[in-house]
């Protein structure tokens, strides 16, 4: 997908050619069609060809393995995208029962084309920031289309790219940012874990609590984020500012600095 008519827009690639790009063998390659894992290639004669979804599907799976999914979980939920079950159904697929998790996310997955979402990023469109973005789980594949996770952060990643940062850079602190949310996310379900989980308490009323203490983990979060942005940014742009005054052309000095 990459834009501007780059390497990757519109190429075929051999089984070979494929799996090298992809980082895996052939052998693996041959393995996930046989699992039905990948859309048969094209045809010409005796030559299998693939393209640069193929491609985007064999980086999705990689970054499926790396997060502990099995090869039989992501069969599943790739059918289950190919059939467009809601996200409801694929949590059942990972095994998980609806009654004990709560909606803590509430995100829209954003159904795109390679174009549409190429348009988010007028020209950002490289190879590297699409694997980048499959790693992370922000993007899947789903047919011929990309799914991204969800539409608050397609939006907001998309503006902070129009306002001067570079996509790689923002896909970058993505990462930093979700180290430190599961480690906030780790600290609230110790608290359900250790006050609320005992083993004598109703499954449901368990349920119905964690679903009442949603909000509120949420808005601590967000207070002590903002106080927080307060802080940093404040002092960053006085730094800049005295800097600006320090030693740029046509300014006085710093009365604080004399």
């Amino acid at each position: 997908m990459d834009g501007g008519g780059g390497p990757e827009e519109g190429r075929e690639y051999r089984a070979a050619e494929l799996a090298e790009a992809a980082g895996i063998t052939t052998r693996t390659l041959r393995f996930y069609r046989e699992r039905r894992l990948l859309p048969p290639p094209r045809r010409s004669g005796r030559v299998a060809w693939y393209n640069g979804h193929h491609l985007a599907r064999l980086r999705s799976i990689n970054a499926l393995l790396a997060r502990g999914h099995t090869l039989g979980g992501i069969a599943d939920l790739l059918a289950a995208f190919e059939k467009g079950r809601d996200s409801r159904s694929t949590a059942e697929l990972l095994g998980m029962d609806e009654a004990l998790t709560p909606p803590f996310s509430q995100e829209e997955p954003v159904r795109l084309t390679p174009e549409e979402l190429a348009a988010y990023f007028p020209g950002h469109e490289s190879a590297q920031n699409l694997s980048t973005s499959l790693e992370l789980g922000y993007l899947a594949v789903q047919g011929d289309d990309l799914v991204h996770v969800s539409r608050r952060l397609l939006e907001a990643s998309s503006a902070l790219v129009h306002q001067g940062v570079p996509l790689a850079a923002v896909l970058d602190a993505g990462r930093d940012v979700r180290a430190h949310v599961e480690a906030i996310a780790d600290t609230f379900a110790e608290l359900i874990g250790t006050h609320l989980l005992a083993s004598d308490r109703d499954p449901e009323l368990i349920a119905q609590a964690a679903e009442r203490l949603r909000p509120y983990t949420k808005q601590v979060v967000d207070a002590e984020l903002s106080m927080a942005l307060d802080r940093k940014v404040r002092t960053a742009l006085e730094a800049w500012l005295r800097a600006r005054r320090l030693g740029g052309p046509g300014t006085e000095a710093d009365p604080e600095s004399t």
